[in-house]
């Protein structure tokens, strides 16, 4: 890989201690993955990626950390938000805390990918909207084919 490609790329570090710490994508297509040893791997993807970042962190008395965020990879020059374990960062669209609601996050992508459509395609602005349904307390509409469509076609004509 050369320098120039190397700092467009984003790195988000993947662990796995069962039981302890898992950091894990829901969804996502990375461009490259180096493992690092049997617990972390690191993948990098290329800038305008969207992905679905979960954390989740126990110790003896049970959960402590339990989030997820999903985020657009950033080209250089680009403004971002920090993320623990992702360099440099990304635009954040969603990012939940707590188990109860990180579930239901995970069901809702369970539902768009159940209608045929790929997380990573989904209107950013529907991101947005489940991030604020969830942060009101009230359920997020569904996402459906035809508001996909219209995704498409704004993002089409580069809108």
């Amino acid at each position: 890989m050369t320098d120039r490609l190397a700092n467009t790329l984003t790195e988000v570090e993947l662990i796995w201690l069962e039981k302890r710490i898992e950091y894990w994508l829901r969804f996502g297509h990375a461009a490259q993955e180096q493992i690092t040893d049997r617990s972390r791997r690191i993948l990098t993807f290329r800038p305008n990626s969207f992905l679905a970042y979960v954390r989740w962190v126990s110790n003896a008395f049970g959960t402590i950390v339990s989030r997820i965020d999903i985020l657009r990879t950033v080209a250089p020059g680009e403004a971002y938000t920090t993320l623990p374990f992702v360099r440099p960062g990304g635009e954040i669209f969603l990012h939940i805390s707590g188990w109860p609601k990180v579930e239901q996050v995970l069901q809702v992508i369970d539902a768009i990918e159940k209608i045929g459509i790929d997380p990573v395609n989904v209107a950013p602005d529907y991101w947005r909207h489940v991030h604020n349904r969830f942060v009101a307390g009230e359920p997020p509409r569904p996402y459906t084919r035809e508001q996909h469509l219209a995704w498409l076609q704004r993002k089409a004509f580069g809108q």
